[in-house]
């Protein structure tokens, strides 16, 4: 089954077509994206800057840490739940969105950067944790954790757009190849 068969039944599901159809449930939802985005990208942005030596330089990075983590943690939760329930909603259209696409690409790299960050170079904070700046690795996990996340952000605001959808026709051959569109040829 092709990823697209996939995504046409799961529209066709009733869970899914109720959702995108409820006048309250779908907005709720998406509420609640952005505010736990929210939370999420501002606790991220308050450490990144941290790391970079320019918020919170009397505070020990390995307080910083423990003390928003957690409640980074929780936002990214919420705002993965979330942003599934979203997906599921209305899978084709999202599915064959470039905005979305990018977007999801650059939570890939985003999440390979925190596991580069928490795997290599928090486990040495002790060596540098009340330094007002941290070391050079530190600092740019934490620029790329910046931009990724603004990215992030723009892409996913971007994908209620649909400058790029599929039946809008015609589209240049790298738009229909990058959104995954099924164009016949006459």
């Amino acid at each position: 089954m092709s990823l697209l068969r996939l995504m046409e039944w799961l529209a066709s599901t009733r869970p899914s077509i109720a959702l995108h159809e409820s006048l309250y449930v779908y907005p709720l939802i998406e509420s609640t994206h952005v505010l736990a985005l929210g939370l999420f990208v501002g606790l991220t942005v308050i450490l990144d800057l941290r790391l970079l030596g320019l918020v919170l330089r009397r505070v020990p990075a390995s307080e910083a840490l423990a003390r928003l983590l957690p409640w980074t943690k929780a936002g990214f939760v919420v705002m993965a739940i979330t942003g599934v329930l979203l997906f599921y909603a209305i899978p084709v259209r999202t599915y064959q969105n470039i905005f979305f696409r990018v977007k999801i690409a650059m939570l890939v790299l985003a999440g390979l950067n925190v596991w580069l960050f928490h795997s290599r170079v928090e486990r040495r904070v002790a060596e540098w944790d009340l330094a007002p700046v941290a070391p050079r690795a530190a600092r740019v996990a934490a620029v790329i954790s910046l931009i990724l996340w603004a990215g992030i952000v723009v892409a996913g605001r971007m994908i209620a757009y649909n400058w790029f959808d599929c039946d809008i026709q015609p589209q240049p051959d790298f738009i229909n190849w990058a959104a995954g569109c099924v164009v016949s040829s006459r």
